[in-house]
């Protein structure tokens, strides 16, 4: 009976030890897939304001309904339900532009600040920028884009495609301009 009861205990936990191999190894294809992946961190937060300054003088101020920061291969913030930033002059600390936008990218490690959707910079002499994508440089202090650009400035509209500016808006380089120009009579030539 010995070794009746010994094949038996033999055959039994073969069986065992099948069942737990068969069904106890496997592994769905796609949880596999994802343990190699990164996962992006992700934090969020509402009532933004962040100053930015340099030399222990303010150089911006931002303010911003809700933020999403991720850290993945570039760190970025993200603010989807909009932005809005205010320039200081370094003389005086008095604003010398304002900047709104719908949604805006900022880039940390590079240093810029992608805005999008109805983006408007406008500065206290009353020269305006109305766009839909903008670039902002914050080590090199200026904005740009590639992409159509209206600006109101003294009387004039100047429609392009493509511009430069420095942060106070002031010094402005078009790329591909059309619209209207109104041009001094001190700089007509003399019949």
């Amino acid at each position: 009976m010995t070794k009746r009861h010994t094949q038996t205990s033999i055959i039994y936990t073969a069986i065992i030890a099948a069942c737990f191999f068969a069904f106890g190894c496997s592994n769905d294809v796609q949880q596999v897939r994802d343990l190699g992946l990164k996962k992006a961190a992700k934090e969020e937060a509402s009532s933004i304001t962040a100053y930015m300054s340099e030399g222990s003088k303010l150089k911006a101020k931002l303010t911003a309904p809700f933020m999403q920061h991720e850290i993945q291969d570039t760190a970025k913030m993200i603010f989807p339900k909009g932005v809005k930033v205010e320039f200081y002059t370094d003389s005086t600390g008095a604003v010398e532009s304002r900047l709104f936008a719908k949604y805006a990218v900022n880039y940390e490690k590079l240093g810029k600040v992608l805005m999008l959707d109805s983006v408007l910079v406008y500065n206290m002499t009353g020269d305006t920028l109305r766009t839909n994508e903008l670039w902002w440089d914050r080590n090199r202090q200026m904005f740009y884009t590639d992409k159509a650009a209206h600006v109101h400035q003294q009387g004039n509209n100047i429609n392009s495609v493509g511009l430069t500016s420095d942060q106070a808006f002031k010094n402005i380089s078009f790329t591909h301009v059309t619209g209207s120009l109104a041009v001094p009579d001190s700089t007509l030539p003399a019949k």
